[in-house]
């Protein structure tokens, strides 16, 4: 749902979002926040006269990457964070892009992000007086919200590094894989979000306050960590990955083992059975009463004595 707060002598209201172009000559502070997904956007932002076409048009961009752009004077800022819910497409991760000038933000999702509500709350309580404390604020409640969910992922697989030796342990390779895969995702845009937190942070605006700086250079500081562990997890999952793959080749290399093990074992007594068990005549002892139980012997006495060769060669040795 679009939203819009307008801030006018330390007050702040939330107003229709079609009188957007009536409060933007007198307020001190106004931050319009579009839904992308639904039907009157184009009709919202066709209100908006003060922004460069290219800046329109980078709002507007469904499939986004965190940057920061200037255009004249303003930046269009986009940033990546938790989403409220990954019903929609699975991506945990969903793009805000911000619009910032003197006096007036504009934001833009297509899928409500889960720190969006405290936002608001902080928006209504008188916190944000320009879009440099917005912007900032932004970014500091995504990195505080995805620090504890990328620690999870380190300890997830601590737990599996330290169970990939036990037996028993079943869908450690799929969760492993996946615990990669996210990881990758997230560095995906981690990684260009701290180069946009930094450039903005350089921005020469008189909108961007020394405290808006730091807590731009704290978030930055922030990124640069997460990805320093998700490039961590990665290459850790590789080698765990690694690991399992190697104790399952060793498992079927064992069992294999057994199986020629048993075949040679029974090669010699299946000769022997299958040379007495031809129907033709002169078969030595065929008519004695004891010689079937002869036969017995002789092939347990082989197949012992064969299996007590393989103890002695360390065939049999785990």
């Amino acid at each position: 749902m679009s939203q819009l707060f307008v801030r006018e002598g330390g007050v702040v209201r939330e107003c229709a979002v079609d009188s957007f172009a009536h409060h933007v000559p007198g307020a001190d502070f106004i931050w319009l926040h579009l839904n992308g997904a639904s039907d009157d956007v184009d009709k919202l932002i066709a209100q908006i006269t003060l922004l460069p076409d290219a800046a329109l048009s980078a709002l507007k961009a469904y499939e986004t990457r965190p940057r920061c752009a200037t255009f004249g004077g303003g930046a269009l800022v986009n940033m990546r964070g938790l989403g409220a819910s990954t019903e929609d497409d699975g991506d945990p991760l969903v793009s805000i892009r911000i619009w910032a000038q003197k006096g007036l933000a504009i934001s833009l999702s297509f899928r409500p992000l889960s720190i969006f509500p405290q936002m608001t709350q902080q928006m209504m309580a008188g916190y944000f007086s320009d879009p440099g404390d917005l912007i900032s604020a932004t970014a500091m409640a995504i990195t505080d919200e995805l620090d504890p969910d990328i620690a999870d992922l380190g300890d997830e697989l601590d737990e599996f590094e330290s169970r990939v030796l036990e037996e028993g342990q079943r869908g450690v390779r799929h969760r492993v894989a996946e615990l990669r895969a996210i990881a990758i995702s997230y560095r995906r845009f981690l990684a260009p979000q701290r180069q946009a937190m930094e450039r903005l942070m350089a921005l020469q605006e008189d909108w961007l306050e020394p405290d808006d700086r730091i807590h731009l250079q704290e978030a930055a500081d922030r990124c640069a960590r997460m990805v320093e562990e998700l490039e961590a997890v990665r290459e850790r999952a590789a080698l765990v990955h690694e690991a399992l793959t190697d104790l399952r080749a060793e498992h079927m290399n064992r069992q294999a083992l057994i199986l020629a093990i048993v075949a040679l074992i029974f090669l010699p007594l299946t000769f022997v059975t299958g040379l007495l068990g031809m129907n033709v005549d002169g078969i030595p002892f065929a008519h004695h009463p004891w010689a079937f139980w002869g036969v017995v012997a002789f092939c347990l006495i082989m197949g012992a004595g064969v299996a007590i060769w393989f103890k002695m060669t360390h065939w049999l040795r785990k």
